[in-house]
């Protein structure tokens, strides 16, 4: 019973201090919707590195067929880091989406509350339209966001054994073995990479749909 409270106080304690720190930044003139604009650059960029990162390490990937057997250390040291700067960049662009959801659930709700202090119906009616559309279009980033970032577990997966395979096979056969899936893996980090590009393009739109439109 304790272990099924941890969950839900957890959220709330965490909710309670993101809705801390939205005041905070409200008081000295940055409001939850610079703070979503702001998060939403930052993922934008987070994936600009992880889709330059990701196709860094493919080519490091590709070129494994060509070493010649006295590097082959040297090579899976090359790899390993790759694979180890993917990881990184993958974990930095889900921590940047969920921080981009935090603050937009905020504003949502907060949005959300505000039509009921509206005492001119038309302007209520405009800003309710508002709303809805920055809804729709906030949805539409988030998916695009997410399928990409989803996209780069089976890239990690399969980096992770190939690199794993390496390391307890330093020879020519692990070579070869890596080589035989090496056109699998540029397939999918060719997918990951157009996902990316989707929802950096999105992020653009998003951004600037915010930047003109009126504060609500």
């Amino acid at each position: 019973m304790r272990r099924l409270l941890v969950v839900p106080l957890l959220s709330l304690l965490l909710a309670g201090c993101a809705g801390t720190y939205y005041s905070a930044m409200e008081k000295i003139g940055i409001p939850k919707r610079q703070i979503l604009v702001d998060r939403v650059e930052a993922a934008r960029g987070s994936q600009e590195k992880a889709k330059e990162t990701f196709a860094s390490a493919l080519e490091q990937f590709l070129s494994v067929a060509k070493v010649a057997p006295p590097e082959l250390k040297a090579t899976y040291d090359r790899l390993n880091d790759e694979f180890k700067s993917c990881e990184s960049r993958a974990k930095d662009v889900r921590d940047r989406i969920a921080a981009i959801d935090s603050v937009a659930r905020a504003l949502f709700e907060e949005w959300t509350v505000e039509l009921a202090q509206y005492s001119n119906p038309s302007l209520r009616a405009q800003s309710e339209r508002q709303l809805s559309a920055t809804k729709r279009r906030y949805a539409e980033l988030m998916r695009l966001m997410e399928n990409a970032a989803a996209r780069m577990d089976p890239v990690l997966a399969t980096f992770r054994d190939q690199v794993l395979f390496l390391k307890h096979n330093l020879n020519a056969q692990a070579i070869a073995s890596l080589d035989s899936t090496s056109r699998d893996l540029q397939q999918d980090i060719t997918r990951l990479i157009a996902d990316m590009d989707r929802s950096i393009r999105e992020a653009d739109a998003f951004i600037a749909t915010m930047q003109q439109a009126p504060a609500n």
